[in-house]
């Protein structure tokens, strides 16, 4: 495990930055198109149909998810994949994140389950020492990310509050997204500017990433449906530890109304001894 994720996280979080975010992946191996044509809307409309995503994904209920994090740095390029669901309304989620296979071609990590919660993530099968009946909790209201990157998946319930701060927004055109007609927009949004627009809920954990990021515009292409419902959103983070480590996190809805349970473990289900680096 590289020495540079302590420098990442703080206190207790230094010790549980999980094996599928950006260090494992490192550690482990060695342009969505868009239809043509403009839109007589002004940026203003665009900027404002984008920060509007949020809001129509919690009058929708919930859906599926498959998620794809893509890390580039010193020439090792990784992907990290999550599959699941998320619950908009009652603000939870779950994900089965699995990691890259190593240099070999074989399975070098089981996958991780991951409950999201408003300020927590749980993880099963972190590994590092952790029983593989036990769960690891990150705060993450202290992760110096907010759990944007960390987890290996950008939680869909942050990837969506961060279209809050949209800006600069420009109407692609009309594509579609598995077989779902959808119109493409392109622009930027600003990490301190979403933690102060998020829901209650999700507000911590982009002031924690606000703070840790070393630059907060974040650009983005984002995918809605005729009902305003996000479809697909991909991110790109741009931050510098050890060197620059570029991040592409995107973020794939369907099966909207599909129910979505979260079970969080009982408290002596939760891992509380040293995690192995």
């Amino acid at each position: 495990m590289v020495e540079h994720r302590h420098r990442l996280l703080r206190g207790r979080a230094a010790e549980v930055v999980l094996a599928a975010g950006v260090t494992l992946a490192v550690t482990t191996t060695g342009g969505c198109a868009g239809g043509g044509g403009s839109d007589d809307r002004s940026p203003a409309e665009a900027a404002s149909v984008v920060r509007g995503a949020a809001d129509a994904l919690a009058r929708t209920g919930s859906a599926r998810a498959r998620t794809a994090m893509e890390m580039a740095t010193g020439g090792t390029r990784v992907t990290i994949r999550g599959e699941g669901g998320v619950d908009f309304k009652k603000r939870m989620g779950q994900l089965l994140v699995l990691l890259p296979a190593d240099v070999k071609g074989e399975d070098e990590h089981r996958p991780i389950t991951e409950l999201l919660v408003p300020g927590a993530l749980y993880m099963k099968n972190r590994g590092a020492g952790v029983p593989a009946d036990k769960w690891v909790r990150v705060d993450t209201t202290t992760l110096a990310d907010g759990n944007l990157v960390t987890g290996g998946a950008t939680d869909p319930l942050i990837a969506a509050e961060l279209l809050r701060a949209a800006q600069e927004v420009t109407y692609v055109g009309e594509t579609e997204v598995a077989g779902t007609k959808v119109r493409h927009y392109r622009g930027t949004t600003d990490i301190g500017r979403a933690a102060v627009s998020a829901s209650a809920e999700m507000r911590g954990a982009l002031a924690a990433a606000a703070k840790g990021f070393s630059k907060d515009t974040v650009p983005f292409d984002a995918y809605l449906d005729e009902e305003g419902r996000l479809r697909k959103v991909r991110h790109r983070f741009t931050y510098v530890n050890n060197g620059v480590i570029d991040v592409s996190s995107t973020t794939l809805l369907y099966g909207f109304g599909t129910p979505v349970t979260v079970v969080l473990p009982a408290s002596g289900d939760i891992y509380a001894g040293k995690i192995a680096d």
